[in-house]
């Protein structure tokens, strides 16, 4: 199995679907992805049915992480906030993320209580702070193998050309990738990766600020690193709204059209299981 830092460097790009639970993480695999992220927009709904506002902390997203993480031994690209606090907060996040199997992370810029990248009413720290964080992250990682992401929020609130000189001062602190977060334009986007020749990375989050492009036009763009972080949860969503619309007016239209009984058992592995239960019979 290939790591995450080896897939950044030989993929074109490294296209990330968004796992929100243990059985979207099961079907990532399942489909052929190399790597996959955890989010913690859809983890704080479909865990806690809460909006990504700065509610939660490390523990509770943690104890989800771990659950996702378990179920597949791809490398997983984990959002770990803005560390949760200063910067031993942000050692301490670091490490419980890389002792949970997380082989990459992004951390941000936002003051706390932080909020969704593609939310109104972001704040952000100077970038001084900021950069002490990745400093730090990237001296004390347990792992030097562990791929750090600085992401930066200041393009809604100060305007790219900021965004684009802290993304250079972030790199120097020591960053692996830059994740300059909600390019208004493909126009943006481009300069972006005109200005950057390490992993970018672009956030494809439906319904937010940023154009919604195939990872062909993402590479020719120069991004290397590309999530599609609520795609699977948005249409998750949808169906089961759809489905219980269908219970509720008693029609039963729907009955039968999602995955057989047999798949989902193919899906959760019974055969393994079943086979474990067969061969060790008292």
């Amino acid at each position: 199995m290939n790591r995450f830092r080896e897939l950044v460097a030989s993929e074109r790009p490294l296209v990330l679907p968004g796992a929100h639970d243990a059985l979207s993480a099961l079907l990532i695999r399942q489909t052929g992805f190399k790597a996959f992220f955890i989010g913690g927009f859809p983890v704080a709904g479909v865990r806690h049915g809460l909006p990504d506002l700065g509610l939660l902390g490390l523990r509770e997203f943690a104890d989800a992480y771990r659950d996702i993480l378990a179920v597949t031994d791809l490398p997983a690209l984990v959002d770990a906030d803005n560390g949760y606090g200063d910067v031993k907060n942000v050692v301490h996040t670091v490490r419980t993320l890389e002792a949970l199997g997380a082989q990459a992370l992004f951390f941000e810029d936002q003051v706390s209580p932080k909020r969704c990248g593609h939310i109104a009413g972001k704040a952000i720290v100077p970038a001084q702070e900021m950069a002490a964080k990745i400093r730090a992250a990237a001296s004390e990682r347990s792992n030097p193998d562990t791929f750090l992401i600085a992401r930066t929020d200041a393009r809604e609130v100060v305007g790219l050309d900021e965004a684009l000189r802290r993304g250079e001062q972030y790199l120097r602190a020591g960053a692996d990738g830059l994740f300059i977060e909600s390019p208004m334009s493909v126009e943006e986007m481009a300069r972006i990766g005109r200005e950057f020749d390490v992993p970018l990375l672009a956030n494809m989050l439906e319904g937010g600020r940023t154009p919604i492009l195939r990872p062909a036009q993402l590479e020719e763009l120069g991004f290397r690193i590309v999530i599609y972080g609520i795609s699977l949860l948005m249409r998750a969503t949808a169906s089961m709204r759809e489905t219980l619309a269908d219970i509720a007016s008693g029609e039963l239209r729907l009955s039968g059209t999602g995955v057989s009984f047999d798949d989902y058992k193919r899906i959760v592995g019974i055969d393994e299981w079943t086979r474990i239960e067969d061969s060790y019979k008292a």
